[in-house]
């Protein structure tokens, strides 16, 4: 049976492709199957959620609709190069030989450390491998970092010096419903992971107290049994409040913490010492809250605490983690079912993203840059001397600040957004503007693509063969199913396609992604982040296996710490953290606390959500949550347009009054760009531990949109 469409001539069965694949969203990677079917006058698809362990064959709204921006109207197809002002279509020879040729001259000019390298979360283990490796290798510059440094630094560099591992969840999904008591503090799982919801109620109806800790009632706040409503910014200090209950009421678990820890006593010291009536006025939380929590989590047999960006995204917010990983060590709930601590990952490969050397200080399997051993072993698998390594860079806000200060005059993105990512956002969009050459390569023209000397496309999820890690650890197989359109290349072909223009393609002679990941496998053995056992075949086979995996015969590990901690010692450490308050604090010109996070439509900077016509049209812009008294005192309705500004700049958003959240609070979203971008406003301040900026503490006003346009004006006539 044939069919005549368009003057394209097909079968009905050559009409329909069915792919396989997983959502490029969020960091539990759940799996799907997407059906192509091109035998009506317009291509209609149909998206099935696929069983598997992590999200249990659920699928959220966003992975629903994923396949809408890999085939929206608006990707780029072909390399640009900006002429006469204007970006205009080139062959991929005339790109790569420009990009090559200026990265040459720059470097000539100023020294190989004048290029600095952007990657993302987003990509897959085999591309931020390989950006790594050409930052080291093909440009033998120190600058390289990525988003994934706003995601979970904190909680990364917390794990690494308290257990001596880094790895998002220390147990396994599976385990959430056998624990008693859980605590999610900072973390909107309902709308940032909704698949996982489901372990949680699970956990509820076995009996679980839910504990949840944040400063609005979420979506996830509303599960609560226990919501601790804390002021932005005092979340260590809060848990001081309940590790103090927990060891007044003889909570901890003395066996655990004599055998398998060190550092306790100087915790108990300091923590005995502080008052909880000073601390629940710190925090904004009764005393009898603190204590109903504490006392729960410490009774529990069983329990987990999950982090993410609520808790990390502070100045201190290395310490944050390392307080509530102190309350896991005291009541000795981890290493085995039901217990354990987690991290949850922000971005699709967040996990994957940091552990092979896309990160300013690491080398593939989270070995570290400055480790003259480390340095040996990498430059072994890559075939060059460890003197050529260069040594460790900077953050990724921090580099935007060399581009500023004009100390980065070459910079290359890859697979991110850093005009709408970073705090200070106003200052990064002058230093993108600032920079002598810029190289963005995006599926879209992003906001900071726009500003970009030369454009290069590339592939979306359903054309790129690779490996993502998700939240558990578990590495996973994601398979092409489709070519790329266009001209679009992959991230790992533009690198070796890069890397020949400059003259170093025998470093990158890889044909397919299994090529990188063999040769990733064999850079990672030994390290931390061992993958070494791992194999394509066995990922085809097996589904998805957890890192460290040593040997090919070895079953990967689930649950981590089972009998030792990572330390050279086998033990975890404990460590006494300050009840420091928010290092940016309200003032009688700027007197409330904005915040900024996700909403359950919208993925990151919105560069691809926001080209799904079904979730765009579900949050079709920015909002500002206020609470309704707060409203009311500046002068506020809801639905209205407001002006919101701290020391640093200004965001335009419309007003949702919500009595959920603090009355000294403001809660923006971070996934709008331009007048819309949360980021022009938040605080740059950096985390001494991990580099994190302080997203979460901006001292802000607001007022309505009329009224700052009106002082704009009279401002205007005054300097005239």
């Amino acid at each position: 049976m044939e069919r005549q469409v368009d003057t394209i001539t097909f079968s009905v069965e050559q009409a329909k492709q069915v792919m396989t694949t997983q959502c490029p969203f969020c960091s539990v990677q759940c799996k799907m199957e997407v059906v192509e079917d091109r035998s009506g006058r317009r291509p209609s698809y149909q998206v099935t959620a696929i069983p598997n362990k992590a999200s249990e064959g659920r699928l959220c709204v966003k992975g629903m609709n994923a396949y809408q921006h890999a085939v929206s109207r608006e990707r780029l197809l072909h390399p640009m190069i900006r002429k006469n002002g204007s970006l205009t279509r080139v062959s991929w020879e005339e790109a790569l030989e420009a990009v090559g040729s200026r990265f040459a001259q720059l470097q000539a000019e100023h020294g190989v450390h004048t290029l600095g390298l952007y990657g993302g979360g987003s990509l897959t283990n085999e591309s931020a491998y390989l950006l790594g490796k050409f930052a080291r290798v093909a440009l033998q510059t120190k600058y390289i970092d990525y988003n994934g440094r706003f995601c979970m630094s904190a909680a990364a560099s917390a794990g690494v010096k308290t257990f001596g591992i880094d790895r998002g969840l220390t147990n396994t999904m599976s385990d959430i419903p056998l624990a008693e008591c859980i605590i999610l503090a900072g973390t909107n799982i309902a709308e940032c992971q909704p698949t996982l919801m489901p372990y949680f109620t699970r956990a509820k109806d076995n009996g679980a107290v839910i504990i949840v800790i944040d400063p609005r009632v979420s979506a996830t706040a509303s599960i609560a049994d226990i919501h601790l409503q804390v002021k932005p910014g005092m979340d260590a200090a809060l848990v001081n409040g309940m590790l103090k209950v927990i060891l007044d009421e003889k909570l901890t678990d003395e066996s655990f913490i004599a055998a398998r820890t060190k550092g306790f006593s100087a915790v108990k010291e300091h923590v005995d010492a502080l008052n909880l009536e000073e601390i629940a006025g710190y925090t904004g939380v009764s005393v009898e809250l603190i204590r109903k929590a504490a006392i729960s989590f410490g009774k529990a047999r069983t329990g987990m605490v999950f982090t993410a960006r609520g808790v990390e995204q502070h100045a201190d917010g290395h310490m944050a983690v390392r307080n509530f990983l102190n309350m896991v060590l005291a009541t000795g709930k981890i290493g085995k079912a039901g217990c354990g601590y987690g991290a949850v990952t922000g971005q699709g490969n967040g996990q994957g993203g940091r552990e092979h050397g896309q990160k300013a200080d690491q080398l593939p399997g989270y070995r570290l840059i400055e480790n003259p051993d480390d340095r040996a072993y990498i430059a072994g698998v890559w075939g060059i001397e460890p003197e050529e390594l260069p040594s460790k860079g900077v953050s990724a806000y921090e580099m935007m600040e060399l581009v500023h200060s004009g100390d980065i005059k070459g910079l290359f993105v890859m697979g991110s957004n850093p005009i709408v990512s970073n705090p200070n956002a106003t200052l990064v969009e002058e230093a993108l503007e600032r920079a002598e050459f810029l190289v963005v390569a995006d599926m879209f023209l992003s906001e900071t693509a726009k500003l970009a000397d030369i454009v290069l496309p590339v592939s979306a999820y359903l054309e790129n063969e690779g490996t993502m890690t998700n939240l558990e650890g578990r590495v996973l197989l994601r398979p092409a199913g489709r070519p790329a359109p266009g001209e679009a290349r992959h991230d790992w072909q533009i690198l070796c396609d890069l890397a020949s223009s400059l003259g170093k393609e025998k470093y990158f002679s890889f044909r397919q992604p299994e090529d990188i990941f063999n040769e990733l496998r064999l850079a990672s053995r030994g390290g931390i982040a061992d993958y070494y056992g791992i194999t394509y075949d066995r990922l085809r086979k097996e589904e998805g296996i957890y890192w460290p995996c040593p040997a090919l015969d070895h079953p990967g590990t689930p649950r981590l710490f089972g009998e030792s901690f990572a330390h050279q010692d086998g033990l975890a450490v404990f460590q006494t953290v300050d009840s420091l308050s928010p290092a940016e604090q309200p003032t009688e010109e700027y007197p409330l606390y904005m915040t900024n996070g996700r909403m359950l439509s919208h993925y990151l900077t919105g560069v691809q959500t926001r080209r799904s016509p079904v979730l765009t049209a579900r949050e079709i812009e920015n909002i500002l949550e206020i609470h309704p008294l707060t409203a009311q005192k500046h002068r506020l309705e809801d639905g209205v347009l407001a002006s919101v500004q701290s020391s640093r700049g200004t965001v335009i958003v419309r007003t949702k009054l919500n009595s959920g959240i603090r009355e000294d609070t403001l809660f923006i979203p971070m996934h709008w760009g331009d007048a819309q971008n949360v980021n022009r406003a938040t605080n740059a301040l950096l985390d001494p531990n991990c580099r994190m900026p302080d997203f979460k503490t901006s001292a802000v006003k607001v007022q309505p949109l009329a009224e700052y346009l009106q002082e704009l004006r009279e401002k205007e006539l005054m300097t005239e």
